[in-house]
């Protein structure tokens, strides 16, 4: 019986698994990653392109530069997954059987599921930067906008980089003020949360920056409908909220590959055990990245972190092997905060975000729910480390797949 296993999408995830998996399996194994473009976006990168810090050209390349030698890449549309015989068919009939199934096939916007989301007004008053055509678009209407009414907001959770549209805010106040034009500018940053995040010591460290940088917080506002003549967004409970220019993050939602193929839930995430990897949908088939419905940050640090315990648990399941309940639901992103400066949080399913210091206990040179200068420099070294390091699977130095509790003033959280 032929050895294969088949990837879906070449994404952060995709890309990463790719190149571990080459490098621990023998030439018996036939390996095919499958996406439908023919190029890798850098997503963090996206943020910083309304505010021409980077250009699309600086996070866009070729998929192959990345995926190894001894991989088949198929470029193409996937039409759904026959678990029943173990079987992936595309779009054009061609089907490719596996023996072990990696799904990585990410998170996007579903503007569609927003009513009044894309009419006449998207994209000129009202705006995402999820997506390079949306980051773009909105960098040009930058460029001209005069000021009013600033409103960023996200729909619901989950959503992917949960902290991103917070970002957003802290750079277009930064951003306005080096203009000479905050005055003109009124923001807020509209949320479904109770406050500016999930965590307890992240949110008041976050919610005190908002309140000093004067950016109004308007929490539980569940985003049912966008009324584009009016400029006013109104959430499930009647409240109405109005605005000059909207910066929306929509429901996010997995591949519809997941629905059409009845594996996904009502998100299109795929069922996944949250320790292994392994899905809960057939054993055979492992998860990772944005695509899996675990309660963890859908972020690059976590498809990151998760590599590795996947990579052992797929080769202890072709072994016969017991999986290892290994991943932690570790996660961790910096935080712009504007002005040249970020603060970095570092969690996992038992730990909130904690002050400290990162990679190296006592030593840093990063800090923790602190902002510092050197935390946004890493940030911008971070667009390097992914590039060269991270998504071809090459070890980055002093970063541990599993949270390091040394050194650190942590205080047990409940599960999530």
């Amino acid at each position: 019986m032929a050895n294969n296993i088949v990837i879906l999408g070449a994404g952060t995830a995709g890309t990463i698994m790719s190149n571990h998996l080459r490098k621990a399996l023998n030439s018996d194994w036939t390996i095919t990653i499958i996406d439908q473009r023919k190029v890798h976006h850098y997503q963090p990168g996206y943020l910083f392109v309304p505010f021409d810090v980077y250009t699309p050209e600086e996070i866009v390349k070729p998929i192959e530069k990345f995926i190894p030698k001894g991989i088949d890449l198929v470029i193409g549309g996937v039409d759904r997954i026959r678990t029943d015989v173990n079987q992936v068919t595309m779009t054009d009939g061609t089907t490719y059987p596996y023996t072990v199934l990696v799904i990585a096939t990410g998170t996007d916007i579903a503007p569609e599921e927003i009513e009044g989301l894309e009419g006449p007004y998207w994209r000129k008053d009202i705006f995402d930067f999820y997506t390079l055509e949306g980051a773009v678009a909105l960098r040009d209407k930058l460029k001209t906008w005069e000021g009013g009414k600033l409103i960023v907001n996200f729909a619901e959770m989950p959503l992917k980089c949960p902290v991103a549209p917070l970002e957003f805010t802290f750079l277009a106040e930064a951003f306005f003020t080096e203009k000479g034009m905050r005055d003109k500018v009124d923001i807020s940053y509209v949320t479904p949360m109770s406050g500016a995040f999930t965590r307890p010591k992240a949110n008041e460290k976050l919610n005190y920056l908002l309140e000093q940088k004067n950016i109004r917080v308007v929490p539980d506002f569940n985003l049912m409908q966008v009324d584009g003549e009016n400029k006013t967004i109104i959430d499930y409970e009647g409240k109405e909220e109005t605005y000059d220019l909207l910066v929306t993050i929509p429901t996010n939602k997995g591949s519809d590959l997941m629905e059409r193929s009845g594996i996904g839930d009502e998100l299109n995430y795929v069922p996944t055990h949250k320790g292994t990897l392994q899905s809960k949908v057939k054993e055979n088939i492992f998860v990772l990245g944005d695509a899996t419905n675990l309660p963890t940050s859908k972020a690059g640090s976590v498809a990151h972190f998760e590599g590795e315990i996947a990579l052992e648990n797929i080769l202890h399941f072709v072994r016969n092997e017991p999986l290892r309940d290994g991943y932690d639901g570790h996660a961790n992103c910096f935080v712009e905060t504007g002005y040249g400066k970020a603060l970095m949080i570092d969690f996992n399913y038992s730990h909130e975000p904690v002050e400290g210091t990162y990679p190296l206990p006592g030593i840093g040179p990063l800090t923790r729910l602190k902002e510092s200068r050197m935390n946004h420099m890493g940030k911008l070294a971070f667009k390097w480390i992914y590039w060269n390091l991270l998504i071809t699977g090459k070890h980055i130095p002093f970063v541990t797949n599993e949270m390091n509790e040394a050194g650190k003033h942590f205080e047990t959280n409940e599960t999530i």
